[in-house]
């Protein structure tokens, strides 16, 4: 236990608390078992160290454990919080827990045994906490942590403290919001950068290797989450790292499964349950139709890289069209349903319909269409109906 505390003091001496994620004031830290759910790199660790920081500074009431460390390996997640309980502590942090053999039985044992312990654990956006050994559905109350949204990027650069707006502010009252923020700030060109390279935090220890790291993440993703959470093998991780790819090259795309299998020597089945894989890592999106959820039986009708940071770093060429419609769907999936449309690109909660375009796009497709709007590109300000792409950065 003492390694355990000299290791929780250094990660302590490395917090910096000037940068907030959005998550950490919804969380009801009072739980006695929390879930933080999250794709590789969007600062997980950060936000529950900022926490601890905030609420215990450095007493030993708290303690917190990459799961990875070595000195875990030689004990139990149960013998941890016996001894911390011991030793008069009462607040555990396990970070990436789907790195530990057996997390969900163990830790619902020690739920249910030491009801005085308050535990937060932090996993892979794969992981299941409704499913496999132990259910935990009804004893942990979970949260996902979506990447930067371009609010938290502008106000990260700037230095201003920005607000949410819902969708149906957005929606009615972007003009005077639009009119409001580009009145002190110059955002098109942070928008610019922000659709390069501003969706994972780690942008802001080095811009210039974003890109590498960005690389380094996806590799750690498929070659290590994976296998850990879904239990997938070397030859598996190769043909997803294929597949991916090859999506990239073709994206927005409309998927032929059946040559997507040909292509990757695999059949069908296989190759529905790949995307579904990736799409859980955060590293792609699927459109589908309005009251469809992705099975093995179904297909998307379109897929997308997950953010325009991917895009950049993955796709050998960056299409505009692509770029658009990656960043609009990324930022208002985050709290609402998007699904494919009969007129639009998109339809959002059954029931507004979008058009996403450059600075010029007309109503032409949707001109007869009830809740429907233009968003448009390179714009600051819109009028009626037409609504700058950016804006809808700001739903989070």
């Amino acid at each position: 236990m003492e390694e355990l505390y000299k290791y929780h003091q250094k990660y302590l001496q490395t917090v910096d608390l000037k940068l907030s994620r959005y998550l950490s004031d919804q969380i009801d830290w009072n739980e006695r078992l929390i879930g933080i759910k999250g794709p590789k790199g969007v600062g997980k660790t950060t936000m529950i160290l900022q926490h601890i920081v905030k609420k215990f500074g450095q007493s030993n009431e708290a303690l917190y454990i990459s799961m990875d460390n070595l000195f875990v390996e030689k004990s139990t997640i149960f013998k941890i919080a016996e001894d911390h309980l011991n030793l008069g502590g009462t607040h555990l942090y396990l970070d990436e827990i789907h790195k530990y053999k057996n997390w969900s039985k163990d830790l619902k044992t020690t739920y249910d045994l030491f009801p005085e312990l308050k535990i937060v654990f932090t996993g892979s956006s794969m992981l299941q906490i409704y499913s496999g050994a132990a259910d935990l559905s009804r004893r942990a109350l979970t949260y996902n942590l979506h990447g930067l949204s371009f609010r938290e990027f502008l106000s990260f650069e700037t230095g201003n403290s920005l607000p949410v707006f819902t969708l149906n502010e957005v929606l009615n009252n972007h003009i005077a919001i639009a009119h409001e923020l580009t009145s002190h700030i110059k955002i098109l060109p942070y928008f610019n950068e922000y659709l390069k390279i501003g969706f994972f935090p780690f942008y802001l220890s080095n811009k210039h290797n974003f890109h590498l790291k960005l690389e380094n993440v996806i590799n750690n993703i498929l070659e290590i989450d994976m296998p850990y959470v879904l239990g997938t093998n070397i030859q598996s991780v190769s043909k997803i790292k294929k597949l991916l790819l090859l999506l990239a090259e073709e994206v927005p795309f409309q998927p032929n499964i059946t040559k997507l299998a040909g292509s990757l020597e695999l059949n069908k089945a296989t190759v529905s349950q790949y995307l579904y894989y990736l799409e859980q890592a955060g590293l792609i999106n699927l459109l589908l139709d309005s009251g469809k959820g992705y099975s093995l039986l179904s297909k998307p009708e379109k897929i997308y890289l997950n953010n325009t940071n991917l895009a950049y770093s993955i796709s050998p060429t960056t299409n505009i069209g692509n770029i658009r419609e990656t960043f609009f769907f990324n930022q208002v999936s985050s709290l609402h349903e998007v699904n494919t449309s009969a007129y639009g690109d998109f339809l959002i909660d059954d029931q507004y319909t979008f058009e996403v375009g450059g600075k010029n796009k007309k109503f032409n497709q949707i001109a007869n269409v009830e809740n429907s709007f233009v968003v448009s590109d390179e714009l600051i300000t819109g009028m009626k109906n037409k609504i700058p792409l950016w804006l809808f950065g700001f739903l989070y």
